[in-house]
């Protein structure tokens, strides 16, 4: 097997994990603003959801380089 089919797999598992636990950790936070200020749901919401999107393009901008890295 080649070594760098296999560092691209494990550079693009790495960004998705840490993709999920950053998602996962926002919405724990974002949640606990919420039932702390329910008046400012929506403000946090929103927020919440552009900074999701933030951090959902910087994991594929990782998973393209590590693929790419291989071809």
């Amino acid at each position: 097997m080649d070594f760098g089919v296999m560092g691209a797999g494990i550079g693009a598992g790495l960004a998705a994990i840490g993709a999920g636990l950053g998602i996962g950790r926002l919405a724990a936070s974002s949640v606990e603003s919420i039932a702390r200020q329910p008046e400012a749901a929506g403000d946090i919401r929103g927020a919440m959801i552009l900074t999701a999107a933030f951090i959902e393009g910087v994991a594929l901008f990782g998973e393209v380089i590590c693929l790419l890295a291989v071809l």
